[in-house]
């Protein structure tokens, strides 16, 4: 597969992911306090907000690369 097309699919891939959730959510442990053998940690939730736009604008990059990676054949 051409590299436009694998660039293609991901764009659609991320396009899909942002209508569907409205942003990537991902967890991470953050140190609250580190005082020698004590040790305190503390989870987080983020999200990354994806707007519709962005979907939108990604949808229709990904087909378009999708179209000229299929026609360069």
């Amino acid at each position: 597969m051409k590299a436009a097309t694998i660039v293609g699919i991901l764009l659609i891939v991320l396009g899909i992911i942002g209508y569907a959730t409205g942003g990537l959510s991902f967890t991470h442990e953050k140190k609250v306090v580190d005082a020698g053998p004590v040790q305190i940690s503390r989870k987080t939730q983020d999200t990354l907000p994806l707007s519709p736009i962005l979907s939108t604008v990604s949808l229709i990059a990904g087909i378009g690369l999708v179209v000229v990676g299929a026609k360069s054949n």
